[in-house]
């Protein structure tokens, strides 16, 4: 596993306090030679069989999971439950070895009564516990709809997911069509060190699903976290990116990073508060300790990379300049902050307040493109767009479109930074 940091700023005024970015970059290994060396993999899909399913979303959903059900192979294992106001398994979780079984079961799915979440949730948890073994595995939850009954609140299915990551579950989430709970779904991915996709019709869907697998069957890393020590009187003020994390005593946070897939880059970025020394010279201000499962050997890997910085005489430091690759970073990470503001606002119904929040943000990132490495004048040039393209016709168009794909576009580029656009 490649890891560097890269600060913003590497030298500090002697005796003022100050502030630190830091730019984390991982990197997960290369995929074996030969596919043979594959580990095999436990897949639990949880779908929404609700009456708002009917006809065409479930007819969807349907043929994605039958390509899902094609791409495994008897290495894996696979199980599927539907839910409406019960919980029923379709597919028991076993090793995939008669396909056809578990694709005649998947067509004779027929839509149901209400949506309850929670009971789909809990019993897909089970079948997967029952057959995934140390190596983990991955739920899939995939729902159009708001819950009406069962288990209501947002931060106790946290809980459950955030319980089942520490389990080594991971729990990614989809939402099909315009009426689904972005919040919610957003939640349970988070929680669960997942993904969380937005798709409006079924072959978007399809799409997703076949990201999700994918990923899946591409796993090189699993269990990764990040814990974050500070040397006495730093304090850590920001992660800009929305993963879970943990105080884990004085001076230390432990940040959960989920899973990798083979050559899977990605970007942590972090600011710190550094006070003023009195010394001159080399100090360090944290280190930190990157943690990961390799497989397909479940090898636990710990790498530990110290941050430092420069104190050097007030004049000296007056003349620095920001690290421009670091400096771009803060600014394409405010403006997904200011994103998830305005999906927010959207979800209340103010579509002036979002238009101003993207539009805000696209300014941001079109001065910052002007001294941007050239390198990373593309990736800004696509966020404007995409910016732009949202806020163009967002006083007229659905509201609740531009709040999916807002909430689903600010998961891809800040969740899980420098994955792609496809991942």
């Amino acid at each position: 596993m490649k890891f560097s940091a890269q600060l913003d700023v590497s030298i500090v005024a002697h005796e003022s306090e100050d502030t630190v970015a830091v730019l984390l970059d991982l990197e997960s290994p290369s995929a074996p030679a030969s596919a043979g060396e594959r580990v095999g993999t436990s897949l639990q899909v949880v779908l929404d069989r609700s009456g708002s399913m009917s006809g065409a979303p479930l007819d969807g959903a349907i043929k994605a999971l039958v390509g899902l059900v094609q791409r495994l192979d008897s290495r894996d294992n696979f199980g599927l439950v539907v839910f409406d106001n019960d919980a029923q398994v379709v597919v028991p979780a076993v090793a995939l070895t008669d396909k056809s079984s578990a694709i005649a079961r998947i067509q004779a799915i027929q839509s149901g009564g209400m949506t309850d979440l929670g009971v789909g949730y809990l019993r897909g948890l089970q079948e997967i516990r029952r057959v995934c073994g140390p190596s983990g595995g991955t739920l899939l939850v995939v729902s159009d709809g708001h819950i009406n009954v069962g288990i209501m609140d947002d931060d106790q299915f946290g809980d459950i997911a955030r319980k089942a990551y520490g389990d080594g579950i991971v729990t990614s989430t989809l939402g099909y069509g315009l009426g689904y709970d972005e919040t919610l779904l957003s939640v349970i991915a988070r929680s669960g060190s997942g993904n969380h996709h937005f798709a409006e019709n079924p072959d978007a869907a399809g799409a997703a699903i076949a990201t999700e697998v994918a990923g899946l069957l591409a796993k090189s890393i699993q269990a990764a976290s990040l814990i974050i020590s500070f040397s006495p009187e730093v304090e850590m003020l920001r992660l800009y990116n929305d993963l879970p994390a943990t105080q884990i005593g004085d001076g230390a946070v432990m940040v959960e990073l989920g899973d990798f897939y083979f050559e899977e880059q990605r970007k942590l970025l972090m600011r710190f508060k550094v006070p003023a020394m009195a010394g001159l010279g080399l100090a360090q201000i944290a280190t930190l300790e990157l943690r990961y499962v390799e497989l397909p050997g479940l090898v636990e890997q710990v790498v530990t990379l110290p941050v430092s910085v420069n104190v050097v005489p007030g004049d000296e430091a007056a003349g620095r300049v920001p690290d421009p690759v670091v400096h771009t970073e803060v600014l394409f990470q405010e403006a997904q902050h200011s994103k998830r503001l305005a999906s927010e606002a959207l979800e209340r119904g103010e579509r002036e307040t979002a238009k101003k929040l993207l539009d805000a943000a696209a300014a941001s990132l079109e001065t910052a493109g002007l001294t941007a490495p050239p390198d990373l004048r593309s990736d800004l040039e696509s966020e404007v767009n995409a910016m732009r393209w949202l806020t163009a016709d967002l006083l007229t168009g659905d509201v609740n479109q531009a709040s999916k794909m807002t909430r689903a576009s600010y998961h891809r580029q800040n969740r899980k930074r420098g994955r792609g656009p496809d991942a």
